[in-house]
């Protein structure tokens, strides 16, 4: 039926259940709703959601099923059925490879751990003393991380790091019984309540999240 951005609506109503004739000539209002709420998520951002509209009642009278009744109300739709929906934060993790005397591995292993990192692998590199550590680390926690891992192995390490794939971040993005106190970390089950709740005060976005 419509999209917006990464984001789908479809039709999935059935034409014993709902009157087609109706449904689409408030297609077009139905579709800006949508648009609407996908433009302005409870959250940060919505990537690959589906909607589904499973059944709708659409006054026969044109009086009222006008774009200023329809529109508002497929938001709020739109809206609250995200809500319900648990959603989950989402952060994109690069992949690390990293080039290490054997020495050094459990030092490596030290500075991922407390960026929320994990090692995948560690291999020696065939024909000379070092090795590869592989691993994933979350683009977020990579910020100095190359002058992190050089300074605690004496400049032996050399990494190189490309994009992998999208994780969930661990948590509840709407737990507001998570307590965020200023200048100190978070718990790693309460980092998708701080990521969404720094983001809308950078995009100074109201409602679900904002303090």
């Amino acid at each position: 039926m419509g999209l917006q951005g990464p984001n789908i609506l479809l039709d999935d109503t059935l034409s014993s259940e709902v009157d087609k004739n109706l449904l689409n000539s408030v297609k077009d209002a139905i579709v800006q709703g949508f648009q609407w709420g996908a433009r302005e998520w409870p959250l940060c951002d919505a990537r690959n959601v589906k909607f589904k509209i499973v059944d709708a009642i659409i006054a026969p009278e044109p009086l009222h099923r006008g774009s200023g009744q329809i529109i508002p109300t497929a938001w709020r739709v739109a809206y609250s059925s995200f809500l319900v929906a648990t959603p989950r934060l989402m952060e994109p993790v690069y992949y690390v490879e990293i080039e290490t005397p054997i020495d050094c591995v459990s030092v490596i292993y030290t500075v991922l751990s407390r960026r929320h990192g994990h090692v995948t692998a560690d291999v020696p590199q065939p024909g000379t003393p070092c090795y590869i550590v592989k691993a994933f680390l979350p683009v977020i926690e990579s910020f100095g991380f190359e002058t992190d891992l050089r300074y605690h192995t004496q400049g032996q390490a050399f990494c190189l790091s490309v994009f992998d794939h999208w994780a969930i971040v661990p948590g509840d993005p709407l737990d507001k019984s998570i307590v965020l106190r200023p200048l100190e970390p978070a718990p790693i089950q309460h980092l998708a309540r701080e990521f969404m709740v720094k983001t809308r005060r950078r995009k100074l976005l109201a409602g679900v999240g904002y303090e």
